[in-house]
């Protein structure tokens, strides 16, 4: 991993990590500790991690390894908070966008709703556990499409939800892989081993440390509109053909998270930080760092959508608005 003259900065106390012995590796249990809702304390942030290189990856057709394809999430968007001791206390979550020729671009984030654990600076070390929503909702770009507009003022006139932005997305459930009943899943340290990963998504030359979770994808959340309901199936039908099926019922979505040196927590700006995501990208999921990168296989040729099957589910859309609009 990367280093620096002065990785650790002044402050640091720790003893966290070791005021439970159930908290310590191999097997970290932290179900002592209560779930922490993610913004409420942000007063006891003292330092962070920022969380440079989130490197996704998933099976483009489920049940296929040769199918896998790796994607990092827009940069310097994710970051691990946490106070002097190393309790930490705050997750801020990473985004994506993913464009598609009928409805132009939609923003995917995985939402941190809640999460609990612990850092050891010295020791690069980590142990969270989390819960999480994937959100899908229209990037300001796609108003300008006149489909998507049309759509939209057709929903909002005859009342029902349109996934307009993040507050209105559709929101697609997860729970910890192989147990559809557990919604809180592990972050620990070191890269995932469950399957090869490539040097283009590797970054260990440069971040400071790096840990892996995962999560089964789950159905979307149901609005209680029926016409909302088969619309949201519809758009996630149409995202996941763009994506390689990054948000398909049953699928395991894995990633690496690659941090940069711990640094010391500005709360002001910790806070206009998460409040500018909790919003949104405001400019079609580009960032502060640029934006991430396209979804590639191993050998690192492109992931592409298969038109035909795209052309079907556009024709799907269109169907649906001589059905309901």
């Amino acid at each position: 991993m990367g280093q620096s003259t002065d990785p650790v900065p002044a402050g640091w106390k720790g003893g966290f990590a070791e005021s439970n012995p159930a908290f310590a590796y191999p097997d970290p249990d932290l179900s002592s500790l209560p779930m922490l809702p993610n913004m409420a304390n942000i007063r006891r942030l003292q330092r962070q991690q920022a969380v440079l290189w989130p490197e996704f990856s998933w099976l483009t057709d489920p049940g296929q390894e040769q199918s896998r394809c790796y994607q990092m999430f827009a940069p310097d968007i994710s970051r691990i908070g946490y106070d002097d001791e190393g309790r930490v206390y705050s997750i801020i979550c990473p985004q994506q966008g993913v464009c598609t020729a009928a409805l132009g671009c939609l923003n995917v984030e995985v939402t941190v709703t809640g999460q609990r654990g612990w850092v050891d600076e010295p020791c690069k070390t980590l142990a969270a556990d989390m819960t999480v929503t994937g959100q899908i909702w229209f990037s300001p770009s796609a108003r300008q499409n006149s489909l998507v507009r049309w759509l939209w003022n057709e929903f909002v006139a005859s009342d029902h939800p349109f996934p307009h932005d993040k507050a209105h997305a559709i929101q697609v459930s997860t729970f910890k892989p192989g147990a559809p009943d557990q919604p809180i899943f592990p972050l620990r340290k070191g890269e995932t081993t469950d399957f090869r990963i490539p040097e283009f998504a590797r970054h260990q030359s440069e971040a400071w440390s790096v840990g892996n979770l995962g999560v089964e994808i789950g159905p979307i959340r149901k609005t209680g509109d029926s016409v909302a309901d088969t619309f949201n199936t519809l758009v996630m039908d149409l995202f996941n053909l763009y994506s390689g099926n990054l948000l398909l019922p049953g699928n395991i979505l894995t990633w690496n998270v690659w941090f940069t040196e711990p640094a010391l927590v500005n709360r002001q700006e910790w806070a206009r930080h998460a409040e500018v995501w909790r919003k949104s990208i405001d400019a079609d999921h580009g960032s502060p760092d640029g934006p991430g990168t396209s979804a590639r296989y191993y050998n690192g040729s492109p992931f592409e959508p298969v038109e035909a099957a795209v052309e079907r589910e556009i024709e799907k859309i269109l169907q649906f608005i001589k059905n309901h609009l």
